[in-house]
């Protein structure tokens, strides 16, 4: 749960994990399950955790060992029927603990600096929202949104289990580096 590369290409992945990302999720937006599949199938040779990032079927097709839903996604039952690892998507402590009692093995909370890979995002939560957040429910939580090598201890020094990137993804070692020395 540490490190969290979200990633489009089998490379980014690649390099997140030899810098020490234990989580590799497969994001492209857009495109159909089948094209999903096809992309993600090299990641499961990766030696990192791998979650597919809001389909569910995609998931199951590829074996991967979890799903991110965002909060306006569906599939959360699904995906718990199939046994795979479920994260969901919380911007505020409401919908952390929503997620914890839909059987969430962990909630994506964020973000938590405004971040340019999703313009569309709520207002940034910062810290202080984070600490809430983790205070809040039992089960772990990763931060996302605006996260570097900059602030990521202060990420889980404020309670968060982890760190999940996007722009950052190749950064992976310095990023594990500052949140290994937080705990």
């Amino acid at each position: 749960m540490r490190l969290h590369a979200i990633v489009e290409d089998l490379e980014t992945a690649q390099i997140a994990v030899a810098g020490g990302a234990t989580v590799v999720q497969l994001r492209r937006k857009g495109v159909s399950t089948d094209e999903l599949v096809e992309t993600g199938r090299p990641f499961r040779e990766l030696s990192a955790t791998f979650i597919v990032n809001d389909d569910v079927e995609a998931a199951i097709r590829l074996g991967a060992d979890g799903v991110h839903l965002g909060r306006e996604d569906t599939g959360a039952e699904r995906a718990l029927q199939a046994g795979l690892v479920l994260g969901l998507s919380a911007a505020s402590v409401d919908e952390a603990l929503a997620a914890e009692r839909t059987g969430a093995s962990y909630a994506g909370a964020g973000p938590v600096w405004a971040t340019p890979s999703k313009l569309d995002a709520d207002l940034p939560i910062g810290l202080e929202g984070l600490a809430e957040i983790c205070a809040a429910v039992s089960i772990p939580v990763v931060a996302i949104g605006g996260i570097d090598a900059s602030n990521a201890a202060d990420c889980v020094r404020a309670g968060a289990a982890g760190v999940a990137v996007i722009r950052a993804a190749r950064d992976a070692a310095a990023l594990r580096a500052e949140i290994d020395a937080a705990l």
